[in-house]
């Protein structure tokens, strides 16, 4: 998978991605002014630090900012404010916050892993993150510890050629709605799509390889994997300065599987249009109705109060809830089409689809094969009385046990609702309350914002660098 293998671009890809890469590149002018203004928050923080005693020990501009692969309409500078690894966890938080709000206007505190700040300065939006200085990156006391490390690493390899490479790959990512690793998005970091660009040597190189990928992909070598890797891995890469990271963890398997599919699309017909992002748009209640009565499905809506959390700590519960819902659903006899979920400022929606609103009123239920020891378990439960047996236990013609049960509830709604608090929906999605979680079909529903993202994943699915413009016909409902 070297880039020397891999053929130079054709001369219509290479007139596409030469244009593309002058229109998003900032100007010389603005790259200079960043220059200045990475120089003066430097500046600003230790003049700050020395003012208050602080025991700072390194302020430094890092992230796409100071390697300038940062997009011409998209840059936020990231500050990070390194402090002595013995510091204990609330000095740092202490002492960090207030060299921020010395040098940031309208500073706001936001969290991740601790509190950092959010403000402006001399025109820039910037991100003040306290960290420790840590000696050894495979050892970090903080998630963003390894971030000094991360900027060598690459500001000693990447060359202005390759710094063009990175934003066209960005912005390629951009359009395919998967740059970003916030839980929320679970795409490419930044920092991912620098080290890739650099491994394949340019963003042709790299798509030209991603076209023929099978997930899980591993590009780690041999033997050199990170530990402890999850089951639905999608993407094996060690971070350059700490083996024992997965720098893709945040990656899921239907983010890259969108890149494979849309190397292989754009290498057939590279375009312009591959680098346009278009605005994600809202499925409007209405029209949903109208898609599900064309489809002849049934839509459920859940709708729990949202918790007061950040996204990344919020979506990862509002994904772990959905799977419960449709597992439970999927298992129960009722026939399981998709789901999807979404969250807005007050409300946690998750949406499922099934093919008809009630189950069969007879439920086949599976036993074990005949001669083995869990017939006797199988035959002590479905003959204890009470169990609503309308046929057996019986032994079917493969030689399995089986038996057949009375649904006694089969609307979709109901079924939810009797089984909603015995559901793990996630440590702060359960409401205490079981009154602050709602049931109801999709035409009981009202409009929201968090209910027009969900139907939008669930009902709108494609490609997104197909036309966006046009949805499947529909009727109104009758």
């Amino acid at each position: 998978m070297g880039a020397t293998s891999v053929p130079a671009p054709g001369p219509e890809a290479a007139r596409v991605e030469a244009k593309v890469a002058a229109r998003i590149a900032p100007t010389p002018e603005f790259l200079e002014r960043v220059a200045r203004v990475r120089s003066a928050l430097v500046r600003a923080a230790e003049e700050a630090s020395r003012a208050r005693s602080s025991p700072l020990v390194r302020a430094l501009v890092a992230g796409s900012a100071a390697r300038g692969t940062f997009l011409s309409d998209r840059l936020d500078i990231d500050l990070f404010l390194l402090f002595p690894p013995d510091l204990s966890r609330e000095k740092l938080r202490e002492d960090g916050l207030a060299l921020g709000r010395a040098i940031l206007a309208d500073p706001e505190t936001r969290y991740a892993e601790h509190p950092y700040l959010r403000g402006t300065f001399e025109g820039f939006r910037v991100d003040a993150v306290p960290g420790f200085a840590v000696r050894d990156p495979s050892h970090p006391i903080s998630p963003v510890d390894r971030t000094p490390f991360h900027q060598e690493y690459l500001a000693q390899r990447e060359t202005p050629e390759l710094v063009s490479e990175v934003r066209l790959t960005k912005q390629f990512l951009r359009t395919l709605r998967i740059y970003g690793s916030e839980a929320r998005t679970e795409g490419f970091s930044g920092y991912l799509v620098e080290l890739l660009t650099l491994r394949f040597g340019s963003f042709h190189r790299l798509l030209e390889a991603a076209q023929g990928w099978r997930i899980p992909v591993r590009l780690s070598e041999p033997g050199a994997e990170p530990p402890r890797l999850p089951e639905d891995v999608a993407l094996v890469l060690a971070d350059p300065v700490d083996p024992h990271r997965n720098v893709s963890s945040a990656l899921s398997r239907r983010n890259l599987g969108i890149l494979i599919v849309g190397a292989r699309g754009y290498l057939a017909r590279p375009d312009e249009s591959w680098f346009d992002p278009r605005p994600v748009e809202s499925l409007p209640l209405e029209e949903g109705k109208a898609i599900v009565h064309e489809r002849g499905s049934h839509v459920t809506v859940l709708e729990l109060p949202r918790p007061d959390l950040v996204d990344d700590t919020l979506y990862p519960q509002i994904r772990k809830a959905e799977r419960a819902v449709a597992e439970e659903i999927a298992r129960s006899g009722f026939e399981f089409l998709g789901s999807a979920s979404a969250a807005d400022p007050t409300r946690v929606v998750v949406v499922v689809e099934v093919a008809h609103a009630r189950r069969g009123a007879v439920r086949p239920r599976d036993g074990p094969p005949a001669g083995i020891d869990r017939v006797g378990e199988f035959l002590d439960k479905w003959t204890r009385a009470g169990m609503g047996v309308l046929q057996g236990p019986y032994v079917r013609s493969d030689g399995s046990l089986g038996v057949e049960t009375r649904e006694e509830v089969r609307e979709v709604e109901a079924f939810l609702r009797e089984r909603l608090a015995r559901l793990s929906l996630g440590r702060d999605l359960a409401p205490s309350d079981p009154a602050g979680a709602t049931v109801r079909t999709l035409g009981e529903s009202a409009p929201s914002e968090a209910l027009g993202a969900a139907l939008r994943d669930l009902l709108g699915k494609r490609l997104p660098w197909l036309d966006r413009g046009d949805r499947p016909p529909t009727s109104a409902p009758a």
